[in-house]
């Protein structure tokens, strides 16, 4: 067995632990991995639009396989730091380096952990970057994570001057990390089209260069969440116009729209700093709790529901909602790298009181949106009654499988002739033989069938046995379904005739 000792120990420096375990950055290096690098990078630029020095950010799929993301913000930092370099070479070059830790720069913010740019520098074959600040074009590059362009006194080389100001960064992601290289189009779009609805003040310009694929598109959506709404709802048989709330709450800000629509379906979307939280988290909960008793007051204030009535449930309440749930939150805490849920507990209160506040207020000024809400529930609640009705009543796994035995039994033709004979008489087997025309083996081996699923019963006379109906549960289940195949014909003949 090898030895395990000190000299067993490795220690990854800088990028190296990126480069090693991706997955633990970005997710994966399958096709979510890698669309998520741009999502890093242009989620950098909405945090400088939070701030309000951004107003456009493109995005740009080239010829080549990489991609170029470029803001009009105020420039990453290139003067230098503390630690005697260019403070962009500190933070695309190590981990947990931005300007994020604090609340000086960023009142809010989706990159937080200071690792967005420096995992996409260290898992790309290269990135290019150019920095407008200061006057100044500023000029980096990077192939593999490692820094190629020899710093003048510590400082960034310029390549020109301009009047503008922003970051332009191109990457081309590492094709001996990803398993494949090629960034999924219709995905990036979909991210993109998703933040224009969540800052209305936003525009975001999308292009593809890529052969056969050329497309330029803008997204811009004044609107808000709003409009996220109703294209979400769009073709369905909404219940009232889109209602739409903010409010603040211990420095959170929070905007929520909601709509109803005609159909038993939920559709809730969070988002945390213009992150989608995929798997929801505290500030979903909050909504959904303090919703859940909102509907129910009213119901009972609007004697829908009485005294002795159950609440409805948060489920029966959301029947038919579609939800945009968006936070502003200075210092979220999510589950991860990838912030696919939200984990602050502030944000629950932060949402609850809000929700509480607001659409209380709305709800009292429009008590026929209240309703058709009520409505919506109390369709939910009265089939989810059935429902539990219907598992109360179920039968046992033993007996679904005896009466599944039984009418097996009944579905073959010829022990349905003699079933019918023993209706009437009781019969020996040459009886039996006599009236259907078959052989005595061949009815011998359809009685022993029957008997043994405990639809007829023997009686030995002498040398003869004579077989009858079991019981007179037997002769009901025969007899009912005469009447019913009786019914069913005559329904069929009068629907011809027609």
């Amino acid at each position: 067995m090898q030895d395990y000792n000190a000299g067993s120990i490795t220690v990854l420096e800088g990028l190296e632990a990126v480069r090693v375990r991706p997955g633990m950055y970005i997710g994966g290096v399958g096709v979510k991995g890698l669309n998520h690098l741009i999502y890093e990078i242009m989620d950098n630029s909405i945090d400088e639009h939070l701030a309000g020095f951004c107003k456009n950010i493109w995005v740009t799929l080239n010829a080549d396989g990489s991609c170029t993301v470029k803001d009009d913000g105020r420039g990453i930092p290139v003067e230098m730091h503390q630690k005697g370099i260019s403070a962009e070479r500190v933070v695309l070059s190590t981990l947990h380096a931005g300007g994020k830790f604090d609340n000086e720069s960023y009142k809010t913010s989706g990159g937080l952990h200071g690792v967005g740019s420096s995992v996409v520098n260290a898992l790309s074959n290269f990135l290019d970057i150019k920095i407008s600040r200061d006057g100044y074009i500023h000029h980096d590059r990077y192939e593999k994570g490692i820094p190629t362009v020899e710093l003048k006194k510590g400082l960034l080389p310029t390549i020109g001057k301009t009047r503008n100001t922003g970051t332009e960064i191109t990457f081309l992601p590492d094709d001996t990390i990803f398993e494949v290289t090629k960034f999924k189009a219709d995905w990036l779009k979909s991210r993109m089209h998703e933040s224009a609805y969540l800052n209305p003040g936003l525009i975001l310009h999308f292009t593809n260069l890529r052969e056969n694929e050329h497309e330029e598109t803008v997204f811009h959506e004044p609107e808000g969440i709003v409009a996220y709404v109703k294209e979400l709802n769009k073709g369905k048989e909404v219940m009232h116009a889109p209602i739409l709330y903010k409010g603040i709450c211990d420095n959170i800000d929070v905007e929520i729209a909601i709509q109803f629509v005609d159909a038993f379906e939920e559709n809730i979307l969070g988002f945390c700093n213009n992150i989608f939280t995929q798997e929801g988290g505290t500030h979903i909960a909050g909504f959904k709790t303090k919703f859940t008793g909102l509907i129910n007051t009213y119901a009972r204030e609007l004697g829908v529901l009485n005294d002795k009535d159950s609440n409805f449930t948060g489920a029966d309440t959301r029947n038919g909602m579609t939800a945009i749930i968006s936070v502003k939150h200075p210092n979220p805490m999510f589950e991860g790298q990838t912030k696919t849920k939200l984990a602050s507990a502030d944000a629950t209160r932060a949402v609850l009181t809000v929700t509480g506040d607001e659409l209380t207020r709305y709800f009292d000024r429009n008590v026929d949106v209240v309703k058709s809400i009520i409505s919506c529930a109390e369709k939910s609640a009265k089939i989810r009654k059935a429902e539990e009705r219907a598992k109360t009543n179920m039968l046992e796994a033993e007996t679904t499988d005896s009466l599944s035995k039984l009418f097996k039994v009944f579905g073959d033709p010829t022990r349905i002739k003699i079933l019918w004979a023993l209706n009437v008489y009781e019969l020996c087997v040459l009886d039996i033989c006599d009236v259907l025309g078959m052989t005595k083996s061949a009815v011998s081996h359809q009685l022993g069938t029957l008997k043994e699923a405990k639809l007829v019963k023997a009686r030995r006379e002498g040398k003869e046995v004579y077989y009858s109906l079991d019981d007179e549960h037997v002769k009901e289940i025969f007899e009912t379904g005469i009447v019913h195949v009786s019914h069913r014909c005559k329904a069929d003949l009068e629907g011809e005739k027609k």
